[in-house]
């Protein structure tokens, strides 16, 4: 059985190297680690697109093309948009898994857009090899925006919620 810091030695590992997979087998437990490649990124919504670390410097590239070539009001949208965003602390998920807004199916959500989150105060589960992991928000303000749906797959690094901190 993996324990969580050894999975995110190894996801950073993978992360720092040119190795694009690594597939590891401990005591009946199999875990795989992907980098996505190049041709992954051209069907990736800009919402997740910057939540991928190991390849930042490739959706700089993107970004900005896509900006030569927008009109000039869409463009001032977007940097009144990311001004905003530089004030809201983003929530990111701490390893690859599935995201879940609540304990089980018929729960309700742990946090919803507006509800006020503290430190300690858990905002989602995120599910790596059948073992739930319940993410705190670490942060004390009001949740702005939720930017993954539930049941979605995630990956390190890639941002969640969108805090207001108080």
């Amino acid at each position: 059985m993996f324990k969580l810091n050894e999975i995110k030695e190894l996801i950073e590992l993978v992360d720092k190297t040119s190795v694009h997979e690594l597939e590891i087998e401990n005591e009946g437990t199999r875990l795989c680690i992907r980098k996505p490649g190049k041709s992954e990124l051209v069907h990736v919504q800009p919402a997740v697109v910057p939540s991928l670390p190991q390849v930042a410097a490739a959706t700089g590239q993107a970004i900005s093309a896509a900006a030569d070539n927008a009109q000039v009001p869409a463009a001032a949208q977007g940097a009144e948009s990311a001004a905003a965003d530089a004030n809201l602390h983003k929530i990111v998920s701490p390893m690859v898994g599935t995201f879940y807004r609540a304990s089980s199916p018929d729960a309700n959500p742990y946090v919803n857009v507006g509800d006020k989150v503290g430190v300690k105060t858990t905002v989602c589960i995120i599910e790596a090899m059948k073992l739930m992991n319940e993410l705190e928000a670490e942060v004390k303000g009001e949740i702005v925006d939720i930017l993954v749906e539930n049941g979605q797959l995630v990956e390190y690094g890639q941002p969640l919620f969108l805090v207001k901190p108080e």
